[in-house]
């Protein structure tokens, strides 16, 4: 199965970045990709009030990215902000095309380096695969990818490959945590792990934006690829032979204890 990381700038504008998930599904498509995995808050970034942005599935936002799908016969994997019955929001990777439209609301929210997204962003409680051309696919968000437990139930519901949309705060030594922890969830959970971020824009924020290098590791926690800073795609054939062969060598998801 081919996967595309489309790896963008998303900005304050929901119709603006509509547009950039237009571009590239229709891309993603083009290359002969089945996925097109886009970064944590796609529909909007982070920095501005999320509230008046945020949308159900079945809004139009999530509905037009479904059409864009749907014509190109791609699933999508897309960050979006969705109403919470408490004043927050929930920050949700919609999952949709291929007849499938549901979300994934992120579980392990980012208070961390001086960010407090729970104070705007209500947590899930749900692990959410769904399944593709006879794969098993695991949905992540961003500071999920800090938390193998979270890999490990996925793993556990069978799947061949976590896509992880990210927003990565930018700050020292933050590249080479987010390179380490997308390789080490990978070997957790001898799983492929594709991992798409916002990419870098090249302004200073105290809010989560991106670092850019998005990057697919292998079960055997193997770089098949990478990008750079600017936005651009990543094409990815997920192996699922190599995820047996490496359950087989390294048997780790069964000889736990704990």
């Amino acid at each position: 199965m081919r996967a595309a990381l489309c790896q963008i700038i998303a900005t304050a504008d929901p119709a603006a970045n509509l547009d950039l998930v237009r571009a590239g599904v229709r891309q993603a498509a083009a290359e002969g990709a089945a996925v097109a995995l886009f970064p944590e808050a796609t529909m909007s970034c982070f920095g501005v009030p999320l509230g008046p942005v945020a949308e159900p599935l079945d809004g139009p936002w999530a509905t037009a990215v479904h059409a864009v799908a749907e014509e190109a016969g791609v699933l999508v994997v897309a960050g979006m902000f969705t109403p919470d019955p408490s004043d927050r929001v929930r920050n949700t990777l919609l999952v949709t095309g291929r007849d499938h439209h549901l979300g994934y609301d992120k579980i392990h929210l980012y208070d961390a380096f001086g960010f407090a997204e729970s104070r705007t962003v209500a947590p899930g409680d749900s692990v959410v695969t769904v399944d593709l051309d006879g794969l098993t696919l695991g949905i992540a968000t961003c500071y999920d990818v800090r938390f193998p437990e979270l890999f490990h139930a996925l793993a556990d519901k069978g799947a061949t490959a976590v896509l992880l949309g990210a927003s990565w705060g930018a700050g020292e030594g933050k590249r080479e945590q987010w390179e380490l922890l997308v390789r080490a969830r990978a070997l957790d959970s001898t799983s492929w792990v594709l991992a798409c971020g916002q990419a870098d824009p090249g302004i200073p924020s105290t809010a989560p934006t991106g670092i850019g290098y998005s990057l697919a590791a292998d079960p055997m926690g193997r770089v098949h690829g990478q990008l750079g800073a600017d936005p651009g795609m990543l094409l990815v054939d997920i192996d699922p032979d190599l995820v047996e062969s490496t359950r087989k060598a390294i048997p780790v998801l069964a000889n736990r204890r704990l």
